[in-house]
């Protein structure tokens, strides 16, 4: 998408490049989803090298990093996870949650809520904001 996208995006001096990366480049699950991990990995160093090369041209690029996001997809996992574990949905989220290490906000984030963040970077309210990456994860990864 980039190579069809960002040449436009050069030569009228303006865009946005929202990429979607993953907490899983800093905090992969390895009985999972190792693969998936490195390739998001991957986009976040591609991301950062791009915005180099192409912030001083006018297009932005923003990396977005959600945690765990309660998709259809992750709700048939948590039920999956909650039928072999022999408890209830809730008890389905809390061991998904413990296998994160903790969600402090003590649930997943929403599509919308990573839609809305995505909608404020590609925004003009965020016109300087580029080569960076957000966090969407209930505090999951840890800080310093």
């Amino acid at each position: 998408m980039d190579r069809a996208l960002v040449p436009a995006m050069i030569a009228q001096g303006a865009g946005v490049v929202v990429h979607v990366t993953s907490i899983q480049a800093r905090l992969p699950l390895p009985e999972a989803t190792t693969a998936y991990a490195a390739a998001k990995a991957a986009l976040s160093v591609y991301s950062k090298s791009l915005a180099k090369e192409v912030s001083p041209k006018g297009v932005r690029v923003v990396r977005v990093a959600p945690g765990w996001i309660e998709t259809e997809a992750s709700v048939r996992l948590t039920e999956r996870v909650a039928a072999e574990a022999g408890t209830d949905l809730d008890g389905g989220r809390r061991i998904i949650m413990d296998s994160l290490g903790g969600v402090p906000i003590g649930r997943p984030s929403t599509p919308d809520e990573v839609a809305n963040l995505i909608a404020f970077v590609a925004s003009d309210r965020a016109a300087s904001i580029t080569g960076t990456e957000y966090v969407i994860d209930g505090g999951t990864v840890p800080t310093a």
